[in-house]
């Protein structure tokens, strides 16, 4: 059973995928005909893109008469600001002993 990081990644890893995401973010909200007008793929492509951003939960769906709406869910991305945070935490402290080993070093 793959973890949160793991579908997170495995989801903004598509470059197509991210600049939708990305879209959402930056714009809100949007039908799948307006996100398809900018994105340079079919809207079946677009379609298929969405339907694995909203597995992921990182958009959400609203159906309004025949229109389809998606807006990006940025809750959903708190497991990679938890990974990045430790990542960092850990190089900060690799860096500042490699400093402190530099010192010694040139004492």
């Amino acid at each position: 059973m793959p973890n949160a990081h793991d579908v997170l990644f495995r989801t903004l890893a598509d470059p197509t995928r991210r600049a939708i995401f990305e879209r959402l973010c930056r714009e809100g909200e949007q039908t799948v005909g307006a996100l398809t007008s900018q994105s340079g793929v079919s809207q079946p492509a677009v379609s298929k893109h969405l339907g694995l951003l909203r597995q992921a939960g990182l958009v959400r769906d609203r159906h309004e008469g025949r229109q389809t709406h998606y807006s990006a869910q940025l809750g959903a991305l708190s497991p990679l600001i938890d990974w990045t945070s430790q990542m960092a935490g850990f190089w900060e402290t690799r860096f500042d002993e490699l400093e402190d080993l530099l010192k010694r070093m040139d004492q």
